[in-house]
């Protein structure tokens, strides 16, 4: 998995900025969904590294309490 990412998190994580870390997540899960939906290759690998960023943004607001 993508370091960057981690590092991304950690750093609303520290800022309490929960509207970042959710707008993040959207954006991983729409772009999840897109990937679902190419035909002609196999975006496997990429789908699988955008599941896990998704599952270090989910860890990273449930660290933060809800406004």
């Amino acid at each position: 998995m993508s370091h960057s990412v981690e590092l991304i998190v950690n750093g609303y994580i520290r800022l309490r900025d929960r509207g970042a870390l959710e707008d993040l997540l959207a954006h991983r899960r729409e772009l999840l969904r897109q990937l679902r939906s190419v035909t002609g290759i196999d975006p496997g690998q990429v789908a699988e590294q955008v599941t896990q960023e998704i599952s270090v943004i989910e860890a990273g607001l449930a660290t933060i309490a809800p406004e």
